[in-house]
């Protein structure tokens, strides 16, 4: 009996990955993301978040004192040597001198935060297609500033609490949950309330996996590309590996986007009874399989016939 249900549970599994990962529908997540301009969004939102990431840093160790964003990013991807110290003097004021908080850095800083808003703001509305708002949602961008800043709090506590269990994957999985949260809250408040709650939930599961997904690969390649880029860069080194890591969080986020409107868009065609039959599913993979061995004949021919000419 036992065995008869994993059978079904296994068939059932399968049937769902082929429906999900069907051709026509992973084409019409890859338009949408085409339709977002996502390469160019995903850089837009890493450059903004740089930008303001830099000078909040600074400020937040001028107002208290025991904050040091330099030792939490070392600590975070393990950095030694070059790579340590291109941090330092990137969020370190110049020596003999002390970083001090004035009408002018503030106005910078909230400059800066209110951008990085607005074009995570620009995200949801090209991704939903909603009608842009820019500085009309500035309320609810500065209430997400803030809830930004406790997500940060509640991930940066369990990584202290629970990283020094096993190689952080027991603080890694409960992350995950508070992402997946803070996404649905990112999208409800910096769409202004038009993206309903449920309407937000694939993109924000898609989003949290993704998210722990590159956390685990940045553990093993951060270190290596901040100290060959100190290395050979110095300080502007440390920018470069800081503006890639930002570039694939926001890469992760603005596909979660694509795929989070699709499916939502593909439940209401299932819920409005749309479904494409399996029958229709196993046509599109039948193509693509044809299409594939074809491919894979024809470049066999091309290297065979190389390799006959050749001798």
């Amino acid at each position: 009996m036992e065995g008869r249900t994993a059978e079904i549970n296994r068939e059932r599994l399968v049937r769902t990955l082929t429906f999900w990962l069907r051709p026509a529908f992973a084409l019409r997540v890859i338009n949408r993301f085409q339709k977002i301009v996502g390469f160019d969004r995903s850089m837009a939102l890493a450059s903004s978040a740089l930008t303001a990431l830099v000078p909040v840093s600074i400020l937040l160790g001028a107002v208290f004192g025991q904050y040091d964003a330099a030792e939490r990013i070392i600590q975070r991807y393990h950095l030694t040597g070059a790579g340590a110290d291109a941090v330092r003097s990137l969020f370190s004021p110049a020596e003999g001198t002390s970083a001090s908080v004035g009408i002018f850095g503030v106005a910078f800083l909230a400059i800066s935060m209110l951008s990085f808003t607005r074009a995570a703001q620009r995200l949801f509305e090209q991704a939903w297609e909603l009608r842009p708002l820019s500085v009309r949602n500035t309320r609810k961008g500065l209430w997400w500033i803030l809830s930004l800043g406790g997500y940060a709090a509640v991930i940066t506590l369990l990584s202290a609490l629970l990283g020094g269990h096993g190689p952080g994957l027991v603080a890694l999985v409960c992350e995950v949950p508070v992402t997946a949260v803070f996404l649905v809250w990112t999208g409800r408040l910096l769409s202004a309330n038009r993206i309903g709650w449920t309407d937000l939930i694939p993109f924000a599961v898609t989003g949290a996996a993704l998210t722990a997904a590159y956390s685990v690969g940045a553990a093993v390649y951060m270190p290596h590309l901040f100290n060959s880029s100190a290395a050979r860069y110095g300080v502007v080194g440390a920018v470069f590996a800081m503006i890639s890591a930002l570039f694939t969080v926001m890469l992760a986020l603005v596909a979660s986007a694509a795929l989070g409107r699709e499916v939502h868009d593909e439940l209401g065609r299932i819920r409005a009874g749309h479904r494409p039959s399996d029958r229709e599913v196993r046509r599109q993979w039948d193509k693509v399989v044809e299409q594939t061995r074809s491919q894979w004949r024809t470049v066999r021919g091309q290297v065979s016939h190389r390799q006959g000419s050749d001798q």
